[in-house]
């Protein structure tokens, strides 16, 4: 019994460090993933929701894949770009019903790109744009109650009720006065602040192709941390639950504005969604696995009115995803995204894959 309750705690432990190892909205087309927002809809009672919950969430996406017009090409320069972006994020839950946020992203990118006949190589680190996210819950059902049951999962040792974790209700399964099925649709709305440096984007002045020389992948608007823009975010998501079997999906999409030197970052949408199943339920731990699909779609960039050729993609990812319940009051997610399609303009180094993490933690 000990043995088995310890590989549980490890389990979700591991996630829980894995995501320290997204998800933020920064300047690159295929690094767009929305801003982070813990599932805190995800309980069986609205009042166990409320408070503060403090969460981070990371990001890590190699690019090492070379396109041109959504065809692989072979990468002659052997150029790359390796982007880990790690989000800080702090909610209140005002009601059961309204809920405020801030995602505060910590960036670092190094790369290797051809500059003529020779190679460069460098990094770019510091903070992105700081997003203030307002959650509404729009619908909420409840059915399947079993009355006069005990939830061993959720009462303290003095036998008060404890707070909630984020994940609470995906991982109930129709135990202790938990409803059978939960059904619930999230609004988000929220402000992109210009935060993030934006300088690299300077580099777009004085571009040029040499003769012979190989093309580069990598240019100042895939490095920049910011936009240099005041941009709207609206967001959606479903979360569902039917006993151990549950499904999720959300979607962002970012209304961008002109930024400094003339450049704009076209708007972006992202979107994931995928069943998946609880596999684990003992002491207190919980751990489920997922099917996801995920992918995002923005069009060209403009620059000094013209459009930036090498911006515009479409990218769709497959991958599993784990998530993780332990104790009252902390939870978390691990999953891996590998492109199923990825449609680009022009010459672009595109994903080769992207790892996800996150976890949140409710006071």
């Amino acid at each position: 019994m000990k043995h088995r309750f310890a590989v549980a705690r490890f389990l979700a432990f591991t996630s829980a460090l894995a995501s320290a190892a997204l998800i933020s909205t920064s300047a690159r087309a295929c690094d767009l993933c929305g801003c982070y927002t813990p599932a805190t809809e995800l309980q069986p009672r609205p009042d166990r929701g409320l408070g503060i919950y403090l969460g981070v969430a990371e990001q890590y996406t190699f690019f090492g894949t070379t396109k041109i017009d959504g065809h692989e090409v072979t990468n002659v320069a052997d150029q790359y770009e390796r982007s880990a972006i790690t989000q800080l994020v702090a909610g209140y839950n005002v009601t059961d019903r309204f809920g405020v946020q801030v995602n505060i992203p910590l960036i670092y990118r190094d790369y290797k790109r051809p500059a003529g006949f020779v190679n460069e190589r460098g990094t770019e680190s510091g903070f992105g744009d700081v997003s203030l996210l307002f959650n509404y819950v729009a619908f909420r059902k409840e059915a399947g109650f079993h009355p006069g049951a005990t939830n061993d999962s959720s009462d303290s040792k003095d036998g008060k009720e404890g707070a909630a974790p984020p994940a609470s209700a995906l991982f109930a399964t129709g135990r202790g006065g938990a409803p059978d099925f939960t059904l619930s649709c999230n609004l988000l709305a929220g402000v992109k602040l210009p935060t993030g440096d934006e300088s690299r984007v300077k580099e777009e002045f004085h571009e040029e192709e040499i003769a012979g020389a190989p093309p580069s992948g990598i240019h100042g608007h895939d490095l920049a941390l910011g936009t240099g823009s005041y941009d709207a975010i609206l967001g959606a998501q479903m979360d569902a639950r039917y006993r151990r079997a549950f499904f999720q999906a959300s979607a962002q999409y970012t209304v961008r504005t002109e930024g400094h030197y003339g450049y704009r970052f076209a708007n972006d949408l992202s979107f994931d969604a995928g069943p998946g199943l609880i596999v684990l339920d003992k002491h207190g731990v919980k751990l489920g696995v997922q099917c996801v699909v995920s992918g995002e779609h923005k069009n060209k960039d403009t620059f000094r009115g013209a459009a930036a050729e090498d911006t515009g993609t479409t990218a769709v990812y497959f991958g599993p995803r784990l998530v993780t319940f332990f104790g009252d009051r902390l939870n978390g997610e691990l999953g891996a995204d590998l492109p199923v399609r990825i449609d680009n303009t022009a010459f672009q180094v595109v994903p080769s894959y992207r790892i996800r993490a996150g976890f949140s933690w409710r006071f």
